[in-house]
């Protein structure tokens, strides 16, 4: 799709976008959940759908994948976090969306949810992947989510995000690899835009370390 044809589709339905932003974030502030610090989780969701403004015209195939895109984005940490089931993902997705758009954005919120797991690997293994591979959107939706999350870490000096970033900067070839599924559906994209904005954050991380000398080769 064109940007600009992208950028009308996101105007045509602002009101809808702004009502389940809204709702989203009311849910995470339901359960009392925060990001960084202090920050309402809010600020996480709108960075994740920034992503998907910015980014969205590569992936979207039609008009119709709009609302479910936005949707995935904004509601992509409710089962996982804000105690949601899919049941319930796909009763608020019928607020906004028509039967097939609603299946479509609950679909991408369910690959988005970790599996059960005592650590991070086993909360996101090969099974967790593999539902994002599979499922239209959740590739990208998942992008702009690390995107989001990269881009916070680099960008604030406190102890979890530096354990963060590292962990981001050692995951990135697996992660890149494990939600990547070659497939020329336009849907099913990991767009290297994208990607090169991730890299941009922590080429300009191991600079800022350079500059400080705290990188890790100065250990040695």
């Amino acid at each position: 799709m064109e940007q600009k044809e992208f950028e009308v589709y996101v105007e045509k339905y602002a009101d809808k976008i702004e009502q389940i932003r809204q709702k989203a974030h009311h849910l995470h502030e339901s359960v009392n959940q925060i990001y960084g610090k202090s920050l309402p989780y809010g600020y996480h969701l709108d960075m994740v759908v920034n992503g998907i403004r910015d980014f969205g015209y590569l992936v979207c195939a039609n008009e119709a994948d709009v609302l479910p895109l936005f949707f995935g984005g904004y509601y992509h940490d409710s089962i996982e976090d804000a105690r949601l089931t899919y049941n319930d993902v796909m009763k608020e997705a019928r607020n906004y969306l028509a039967e097939e758009q609603a299946l479509m954005a609950t679909e991408i919120v369910y690959a988005l949810t970790n599996d059960k797991g005592r650590n991070r690997a086993e909360r996101a293994g090969e099974n967790y992947y593999k539902g994002i591979r599979e499922t239209p959107y959740a590739p990208f939706v998942k992008l702009c989510d690390r995107l989001a999350n990269i881009t916070f870490s680099c960008a604030r000096s406190e102890a979890s995000n530096d354990r963060m970033r590292e962990v981001y900067k050692q995951e990135m070839p697996h992660f890149l690899a494990a939600i990547n599924p070659h497939s020329k559906d336009p849907r099913m994209l990991v767009p290297q835009e994208v990607v090169l904005k991730i890299a941009e954050c922590l080429i300009d991380d191991l600079e800022r370390e350079e500059q400080n000398q705290t990188a890790w080769w100065h250990e040695y």
